[in-house]
């Protein structure tokens, strides 16, 4: 009767710890779809993933909850964050739908998980829990392979389906088989030529070749920076520091300073060249 009664009470600390991470983790899942920025939403679901790994854990849930932190936020998002960062995503490609209709399918997608959502807490909370010790008995993980291998067979073989499906789709999507011969370096120069691109090799960052940093824009001679100097991925995402003022105003005080010095040695050498012309 004790261990029945135990199954279905929550204890301070359960509750407390629930309503915490909860909250930060709905807060997560809020933020990853309302960030404007790809590199931003990426970080807020990894947090959020971290926070379900916790609950895992509290549950009793062991396995689940490092497969959730090794295989999901330490690989898959954090190889979906790499990608993001070095291929560059701007706000504005985020606003442009590629697939016709996408917004609406994502609404009746999200309207379904709600459904599915609703219906699952709802069977659990009209049948009799089993509890963590029967659960465990066996083993976590000997418990996890028994339901996924007996009840829920047919829905795993159907996700691995799924998913080497997908790898496989993105392979054909990406690799494109060249049927035809390769561009030469002449043929691309003279190509350059008849569409007046940019002839010579783009200038290297920096500013007068004082400073080697990619996001620090080189300046032309009348201090206004060139935008060729730096990457369109870095314009794109607004990450270019403009230190033209700052170069301007280096170079007005090097100007002063040279003028003080001028001003002193000619200071110094008049008398002196006055006694000798007496």
């Amino acid at each position: 009767m004790s261990a029945q009664l135990a199954a279905y009470t929550t204890s301070t600390g359960e509750a407390f710890q629930f309503w915490v991470l909860g909250t930060f983790a709905v807060i997560g899942a809020l933020c990853t779809v309302f960030m404007k920025r790809a590199v931003h939403s990426a970080l807020c679901l990894a947090g959020t993933m971290i926070i379900l790994a916790v609950f895992y854990l509290a549950n009793g849930a062991y396995f689940l909850g490092i497969v959730q932190i090794v295989v999901y936020t330490g690989a898959i998002m954090m190889l979906f964050l790499f990608v993001v960062m070095l291929v560059g995503v701007t706000a504005a490609d985020s606003l442009k739908e590629t697939i016709k209709g996408q917004r609406w399918l994502a609404l009746l997608c999200g309207l379904g998980f709600g459904i599915l959502l609703i219906a699952g807490i709802g069977n659990a909370s009209l049948t009799e829990f089993t509890g963590l010790g029967t659960a465990n008995a066996g083993g976590n993980v000997e418990g996890l392979a028994a339901l996924i291998f007996t009840d829920y067979v047919f829905a795993f073989e159907l996700t691995g389906a799924l998913l080497i499906t997908a790898a496989v789709g993105a392979m054909v999507l990406t690799h494109r088989e060249r049927t035809e011969r390769p561009k030469t370096q002449r043929e691309l120069a003279e190509e350059r030529v008849r569409e007046g691109k940019h002839l010579p090799p783009l200038p290297a960052p920096g500013v007068y070749a004082r400073h080697n940093a990619v996001d620090i824009p080189g300046l032309l001679p009348d201090g206004t920076p060139s935008e060729l100097t730096v990457s369109k991925t870095l314009r794109d995402r607004g990450q270019v520091r403009d230190v033209s003022s700052e170069a301007l105003n280096d170079l007005k005080a090097l100007e002063q300073r040279a003028e003080d010095r001028l001003e002193r040695t000619n200071s110094g050498n008049g008398p002196k060249r006055g006694e000798a012309s007496k």
